[in-house]
């Protein structure tokens, strides 16, 4: 699986804590989210962040790194703009902001997984791949 990543996962030391197998697939932007700094960084609605695009079969182990039993974030799938031969989607983890004591704001009614995936198919937000210069 492709995952857009844009905090701690983006140093290999980290991710090699939490995933036995990975590679970084290069660096990528997500359109749409911006980076809010908490207890944990976290993404609000609109924007752009600058991370990058990791390929793992640990899904399982990110959920656990990232507490997705517990409610501190969600992974969402959103739309990956890359050459042909990758996915058509990436995942990203989108933390709770009222838990990580960040600054933002996701609008509309009920628990905080919905209200993402409310913003989310309201809005164009994309994990788009940088292209590396050629060399």
């Amino acid at each position: 699986m492709d995952v857009f990543v844009y905090g701690t996962l983006t140093e290999p030391d980290a991710v090699s804590d939490v995933a036995d197998s990975f590679v970084f697939v290069g660096p990528a932007t997500l359109s749409g989210l911006r980076l809010v700094e908490g207890r944990y960084p976290t993404l609000a609605p609109g924007g752009e962040t600058a991370g990058r695009l990791l390929r793992t079969e640990a899904v399982d182990a990110l959920d656990a790194y990232e507490d997705i039993d517990g409610g501190l974030y969600v992974r969402e799938s959103v739309p990956l703009d890359a050459p042909a031969d990758y996915p058509d989607a990436a995942a990203v983890y989108v933390g709770d902001p009222d838990r990580l004591n960040a600054d933002a704001t996701w609008l509309g009614t009920g628990p905080f997984p919905d209200r993402v995936r409310s913003v989310l198919a309201e809005r164009d937000v994309r994990v788009r791949l940088t292209p590396r210069d050629p060399v």
